[in-house]
């Protein structure tokens, strides 16, 4: 890695399997004199940086924020103020329901040097983790990706494409699956929820618009979760059909 001091990556840790980590992002952490980390990132990633480096935990997740996202960015931008590479490590893909892009605009202000790494975002690994693919050609064209957590007030999104992928929805479930129905779907669609997607904790439930809800509660499925509706869900069972069990 160059040596470039003073400089800020904003870097994807893929979707939790730390094989599932970009080359380019392992070798800017086992460079790098600041990684400052989010929950969803593998803790075994920390174990490639130098021993010099300082290790910042800032993650968040509902109902515990370590630091609240403006400190985050003073943060970010006080280490690299210092002259530090500075690894800003966030679960996924920086720039996919994150807040990377306010960290981003935040140094871009101030002028500091920064670079977004992509990685692998857990709404396409989780699914295809259980033999879940989001097209085929011909007959499933159009996916969209969603927030499952809307601020009060608004309405949830359910466009017509043929697979509907949702972050963050374990915990609004009901009504995300009332505004895919009200947008003409019928109840029977397949869905999947896959938990800790790519992990060696990762698992599926499975059913339909009808009943994954209840499904949801039953087997008490927890964040960090994808929720993916579409007829698309049944290759799973066709393509790994063992990871499915009873589910």
């Amino acid at each position: 890695m160059k040596n470039i001091k003073g400089k800020v990556y904003i870097t994807g840790a893929g979707p939790g399997d730390p094989g599932l980590i970009t080359v380019k992002a392992l070798d800017l952490l086992k460079g790098c004199d600041c990684v400052i980390y989010d929950f969803l990132a593998s803790p075994e990633l920390l174990n490639v940086v130098k021993g010099s480096c300082e290790k910042i935990c800032a993650g968040k997740t509902d109902g515990l924020h370590i630091l609240e996202q403006d400190k985050i960015n003073e943060l970010i931008y006080k280490k690299a103020k210092e002259g530090k590479v500075v690894v800003r490590l966030k679960g996924g893909d920086p720039f996919v329901f994150s807040r990377g892009i306010e960290e981003a605009l935040y140094l871009k202000r101030r002028g500091i040097d920064f670079e977004i790494v992509p990685g692998i975002t857990s709404a396409f690994a989780a699914p295809q983790s259980f033999g879940i693919p989001l097209t085929r050609k011909g007959i499933y064209s159009s996916v969209a990706v969603l927030t499952g957590r809307k601020s009060s007030g608004e309405g949830m999104d359910a466009p017509g494409c043929d697979t509907l992928i949702y972050l963050m929805a374990v915990n609004n479930i009901g009504n995300v699956v009332k505004a895919i129905l009200k947008s003409g779907r019928d109840k029977k669609t397949p869905c999947a929820l896959i938990e800790r997607g790519t992990t060696e904790g990762e698992r599926i439930v499975t059913g339909n618009l009808a009943n994954i809800a209840e499904r949801a509660r039953k087997h008490l499925v927890r964040s960090p979760a994808v929720f993916i509706v579409g007829k698309i869900v049944d290759y799973g069972r066709r393509i790994y059909g063992h990871k499915f069990k009873a589910r």
